[in-house]
């Protein structure tokens, strides 16, 4: 079999990746609807468990649309991988911001955000420019933003609605964009093939949530009720060894030896699935279950953040953690 793979050019093996990828995804698919159709069954379903078939058939249709985001930007090239993440950027900003209270003073900041920054990011991951990519919003935009608020004359909350404003850019724009910057990384003798980090990630994180969720259904003791019931220590702790043992195993797939592999899945994992609690903790704050649920939604994508959430955390962490280990 390895024998086979490695005969294969890079193009190939990411095609079977992918029939790989989508095959898994049918696999899940049939057990969610096997789970719905038992607890429709059931006279008296219990609510936490019906919620938690929710999070469950939610986690994989966000597996769905990444994967399909994925392979249209792989098919399309690295050019148009970065302009279709900096839309989904836009499109998760502008949902992240839209429950977010603004005020007139605010105008300027997010035509900053929306208009300059953003753009300027994903510009700085086109042309290779990781140094500056990696505190250009961090320390620059971050300084920026509550001067050109304070030039709106508008005092009111200034110190919550900038944090709400920066919070959104470091984790929809600074996050996001980390994803195709994978893509543009250059490993010696791995040129072609970077696809397969993007693949290793999107997989470890999602693997991740899906045993955490599924291993939450038979368990009743949530660390935070009033955030998640599914965030439980064993489930949890039950994903980041699924997360991980699969990472060890795609390790031929990318330039990791099997331990640093479970290192980097862990690491991922991870940030990733503590990740998706902050942005359900925001979610409660803002009184919503689902970003554009209940009808509000604004870009008509219907929780298009709620899909990606979890990434827009692990893919800073994994990406920078690779650079470290590889001293790129």
């Amino acid at each position: 079999m390895t024998s086979f793979l490695r005969s294969l050019s890079a193009e190939q093996q990411v095609s079977l990746v992918f029939v790989v990828l989508f095959g898994l995804l049918v696999l899940a698919s049939g057990v969610a609807l096997l789970l719905s159709l038992r607890e429709r069954k059931k006279a008296d379903p219990v609510p936490d468990r019906h919620q938690r078939l929710q999070d469950y058939q939610a986690l994989l249709r966000n597996s769905w649309l990444m994967a399909l985001v994925f392979w249209v930007g792989w098919a399309a090239g690295d050019g148009v991988a970065i302009v279709l993440f900096g839309f989904v950027s836009f499109f998760i900003l502008r949902e992240f911001i839209s429950l977010s209270p603004t005020r007139r003073g605010d105008h300027r900041s997010l035509v900053l955000a929306f208009f300059i920054v953003l753009p300027l990011q994903y510009a700085l991951v086109w042309n290779r420019e990781f140094n500056l990519f990696t505190v250009f919003i961090p320390v620059y935009v971050f300084l920026a933003i509550p001067v050109v608020s304070a030039l709106g004359n508008d005092p009111q909350r200034f110190l919550e609605r900038n944090a709400k404003l920066q919070w959104g850019i470091m984790v929809c724009v600074y996050g996001m964009s980390h994803v195709p910057a994978l893509l543009l990384l250059n490993f010696p003798r791995f040129a072609g093939k970077t696809a397969f980090l993007v693949f290793f990630l999107v997989l470890v994180v999602q693997t991740c949530m899906l045993v955490q969720h599924v291993v939450a259904w038979r368990l009743n003791r949530p660390v935070a009720p009033a955030i998640s019931q599914s965030f439980q220590w064993r489930s949890w702790g039950a994903g980041l060894l699924a997360g991980g043992l699969l990472g060890a195993a795609l390790a031929g797939l990318t330039p990791f030896k099997p331990l640093p592999a479970l290192a980097m899945a862990l690491i991922a994992c991870a940030a990733g699935s503590l990740g998706h609690l902050v942005m359900k903790a925001i979610k409660r704050d803002r009184g919503i279950t689902h970003w554009g649920s209940a009808g509000r939604s604004v870009t008509g994508t219907s929780g298009l953040l709620d899909r990606v959430d979890a990434l827009c955390f692990a893919a800073p962490v994994f990406f920078h953690s690779v650079r470290w280990n590889f001293n790129l």
